[in-house]
């Protein structure tokens, strides 16, 4: 029966066609979609970094370097043959030529192996006036002539303008050493006198120079060295002599059943504790009692969760310091062992091969 007014509409399924138009789609988008993996072969290279005028750009740098590769040839640039990334352990140092001072001795660091550096510190002297009488690469020193006779380095090394014949005989030394960060030079400078000229190399005496107006002069010559330095490094050449000066880290972790045990360091005494404390400090074991005789070091190495105050750190600003663990560094000839021990009243996450293995990875 039909009502009067009202009309019947018959139901057809939709479901199948509508499928069919999805599934038929989704085949034909893949032609829509092109391939864009290689795009980055032919992207047009960014407009470079402009410094102001007297700004320093030697921290400027690509942040993820890409190896350059030619245009023409960019053909065969498959992601099989993609080029390994450059090795970035360069970047190491926020500073590439730095002066540092610890423990009575001043040093200029560079970021940069000792082979490179060799040649470019030769020529410096020979810049100066100073020329270069005597070399050992092995050792890592440069022995310069006799200052007294030329106008340049009597200048550079503040001597009187008025020679005389019975004034000391002056030279300078230079020692390019490894650093004890991994791929970095230390060089250190000393000026010598002596009331005859010497012959032949003279054995270099890390001790001469700890008077003050000494520790001046050796910052003036590091500071000089190091502007010269940044002048050439584009051109730095590689001395293949002065090469075995890398052979072996001064630095190394000493582990047990893989957990680190030690720390060895193959500086002397004071170098190492001006090293071991300096470090504790700049990875947050803050020192909280030290004795530089007994050679042990009372550390606040406690996480960051450990260290809040919680709900009541609105009355003190100051953080309690707490003795969680104590660094020794002894003799282990022939290097210096730096150990640490956890004390039983700490009862937080860090252990003793946390503490050690995060000093050895800020120090190498």
């Amino acid at each position: 029966m039909q009502v009067p007014g009202r009309t019947r509409y018959k139901l057809v399924s939709l479901a199948r066609p509508v499928a069919g138009f999805v599934f038929a789609g989704t085949l034909a988008g893949c032609g829509f979609l092109p391939d864009r993996s290689e795009d980055y072969v032919n992207a047009p290279e960014g407009t470079p970094i402009v410094v102001p005028a007297g700004y320093d750009n030697s921290r400027l740098g690509e942040a993820m370097p890409i190896r350059s590769i030619r245009t023409d040839d960019s053909r065969r640039m498959y992601p099989s043959t993609i080029p390994r990334p450059p090795d970035m352990t360069s970047d190491i140092l926020d500073e590439n030529y730095v002066i540092e001072e610890l423990d009575g001795r001043l040093w200029l660091l560079v970021n940069d192996v000792p082979g490179r550096l060799w040649p470019a510190a030769s020529a410096w002297m020979s810049q100066a006036g100073l020329g270069v009488a005597h070399d050992s690469p092995q050792l890592g020193v440069l022995q310069s002539e006799l200052a007294n006779f030329s106008i340049a380095a009597r200048t550079l090394l503040e001597l009187d303008n008025a020679p005389a014949a019975t004034e000391p005989k002056v030279l300078v030394q230079l020692r390019l050493a490894p650093g004890i960060r991994r791929k970095t030079t230390e060089i250190r400078a000393q000026v010598l006198e002596f009331d005859e000229g010497p012959e032949g190399l003279v054995a270099w005496n890390p001790d001469s120079t700890d008077n003050e107006p000494s520790k001046a002069l050796q910052k003036k010559l590091l500071g000089e060295l190091a502007e010269f330095l940044k002048q050439k490094e584009d051109s730095k050449s590689f001395s293949r002599a002065a090469s075995d000066m890398v052979a072996k880290p001064l630095v190394r972790l000493i582990s047990e059943n893989e957990q680190a045990k030690a720390v060895e360091v193959e500086l002397d005494y004071g170098r190492t504790w001006a090293e071991v404390n300096r470090s504790l400090e700049e990875i947050g074991a803050n020192i909280v009692d030290i004795d530089r005789s007994a050679g042990w070091v009372q550390v606040n190495f406690r996480t960051e969760d450990e260290r809040s105050p919680g709900w009541f750190s609105w009355f003190s600003d100051d953080e309690k310091l707490i003795h969680t663990h104590t660094v020794t560094i002894s003799q282990a000839a022939p290097a210096m062992a730096v150990t640490a021990e956890r004390v039983d009243t700490y009862n937080g996450e860090q252990t003793s091969a946390d503490l050690l293995t995060k000093l050895f990875e800020h120090l190498y």
